[in-house]
C-alpha cells in the first residue's frame, strides 16, 4: 500500500519555532482551572467532584451516558443521546466515518480547498473521491450543478464543511436545502464537518445542523474549536440512521474506542458553560476580524479576501510577488506563522497565493501587529519587483 503523506502537516515546519502565531485555528484555549472555576460558580459542585475523583476504568465504546446526553442538547428533539458517538477528537472520527461507509470501489464528492482529512478519508477508505474546486469569486460557495455532474452510479458519501475552513465562509441556507435534496435523491450520505458550527459571526447567518435535517446524514463538532478546549480532545458524530450509527460503532472499536473520563468531563464541564465561553470568544473574534479588515484595507494592493462570517480563520490572498509557500518561508523566519495553501489542496495543484490565517485568540494582536512590521519592511521591495514584471 502506498505510504500517504499528511500534506497538511507540512506546515508544522514552518510554525515549529515561530514566536508569533497567526496558523492557531481554535478559539480562545481553556484551562482546566478555569473549568472548574465555571463549574462552581454556576454551583456545579457535582461534576467537579467527579472530575476529582473518577474512576480510571475503562469509558463506554462511543462515550458515556451524560456527555451524550450533554451533547444531544446542542440538536433538536429528534436527536438525543442514542444518535452521538463520542471519539477522541473530529481528526479520528472523520477517519473512522469514511473507514465504516465507504468501500473499494465507492466514490465520494469532496471539495478543495479544505482540510486534508475532509478530502482524503474516504480515498483511505478504499474509495475514489471527485474534488469540486470552490472559488473565491463565487464566495467560496458549494455549486449543487458541479455536485450533481460529480455523481456517479457508485457515488456513496458527500463530505462537505461548513462553516468553511480555510476561509470562514457559510453557504446559502437554500444551497445546504439543496444539496440535502440531491443526496436524498441519489441515496447519498452527507457528512457536513461543522467544527465551528456556533461561531458564526451573526448567529442568524446559522445553517441548522445535517443531523438535524437530514435521515442520513451526519455532523461532525469537536470541543476545540468553539470552546476552546483543544487539549479536552474530544469530538462526536451526531445522527439519526441508528444502522449508519452502528457501521460507524463497529468501525471505531478498531481505533481508539473509549475517550479518557477526564476528558469527558472536562468537556461536559465546557459544554454547560456554553453561553459563557461562546460569548467571550465571540467577542474576541469580532474584534480580531475587524483589525484584520483594517489590515487589509490599508494594504489593499497587496492582500484580499473574501471576508469570513463564521469561525475561527479565514483565507486571504497576497497579491506581491510571492508564491503563499515562499511567503511563508520569509514569514516564519521572521517568527510569524501561517498556513500556505498548500497545506489545504492536494500536492501539484496550482498554488493560488492564500493562505489561512486564525484570529480566534487573544494575543492574535501582538501576530498581527507582527506582520504588519514585515510588511512595511518589505512593501517597497514587493512593489519594485511587481513594476518590472508589468
Amino acid at each position: 500500500m502506498t505510504h500517504r503523506v499528511p500534506w497538511s502537516a507540512q506546515h508544522k515546519k514552518l510554525t515549529a519555532n515561530t514566536l508569533f502565531s497567526l496558523s492557531n485555528s481554535f478559539a480562545e484555549p481553556l484551562s482546566s482551572d478555569e473549568l472548574i472555576e465555571l463549574s462552581l460558580k454556576r454551583g456545579d459542585h457535582e461534576i467537579v467532584e467527579q472530575y476529582q475523583k473518577h474512576s480510571l476504568r475503562y469509558t463506554p465504546n462511543g462515550g458515556s451516558v451524560d456527555l451524550r446526553i450533554e451533547i444531544a442538547k446542542l440538536y433538536g428533539p429528534d436527536i438525543g443521546p442514542e444518535n452521538i458517538i463520542v471519539f477522541t477528537g473530529a481528526q479520528v472520527a472523520l477517519q473512522t466515518a469514511a473507514l465504516a461507509i465507504m468501500g473499494e470501489g465507492d466514490h465520494a464528492i469532496v471539495f478543495s480547498p479544505g482540510y486534508q482529512s475532509t478530502q482524503e478519508a474516504p480515498l483511505i477508505a478504499g474509495g475514489t473521491v471527485t474534488r469540486i474546486k470552490l472559488k473565491p469569486d463565487e464566495g467560496w460557495q458549494v455549486d449543487p450543478e458541479r455536485v450533481l455532474a460529480a455523481i456517479q452510479d457508485n457515488t456513496k458519501y458527500m463530505v462537505i464543511n461548513e462553516p468553511y475552513n480555510p476561509a470562514g465562509t457559510l453557504m446559502k441556507p437554500d444551497v445546504q436545502k439543496r444539496l440535502v435534496e440531491i443526496a436524498k435523491e441519489n441515496d447519498i450520505i452527507i457528512l457536513s464537518d461543522e467544527v465551528y458550527r456556533l461561531l458564526e459571526h451573526n448567529e442568524a447567518d446559522r445553517l441548522p445542523a445535517m443531523a438535524d435535517i437530514y435521515d442520513r446524514g451526519i455532523s461532525a463538532v469537536t470541543v476545540s474549536k468553539p470552546w476552546g478546549g483543544c487539549g479536552i480532545t474530544i469530538g462526536w458524530l451526531a445522527l439519526k440512521n441508528m444502522d449508519i450509527k452502528e457501521r460507524i460503532k463497529d468501525m471505531q472499536y478498531f481505533a481508539t474506542a473509549c475517550p479518557s473520563r477526564a476528558s469527558e468531563i472536562q468537556a461536559i464541564m465546557a459544554l454547560r458553560a456554553s453561553d459563557y465561553l461562546l460569548d467571550r470568544n465571540l467577542e474576541i473574534i469580532r474584534k480580531n476580524v475587524a483589525l484584520l479588515e483594517a489590515f487589509i484595507d490599508k494594504y489593499d494592493d497587496l492582500f484580499e479576501w473574501v471576508k469570513p462570517v463564521a469561525g475561527a480563520i479565514c483565507y486571504i490572498r497576497f497579491k506581491g510577488p510571492l508564491t503563499s509557500a515562499e511567503l511563508g518561508e520569509q514569514l516564519a523566519a521572521a517568527g510569524i506563522g501561517i498556513k500556505p495553501a498548500w497545506v489545504f489542496s492536494k500536492p501539484g495543484t496550482t498554488d493560488s497565493g492564500y493562505f489561512r490565517v486564525g484570529y480566534g485568540e487573544s494575543i492574535m494582536t501582538k501576530a498581527l501587529e507582527a506582520l504588519e512590521k514585515f510588511v512595511e519592511t518589505h512593501k517597497g521591495e514587493w512593489s519594485d519587483r511587481m513594476n518590472k514584471v508589468r
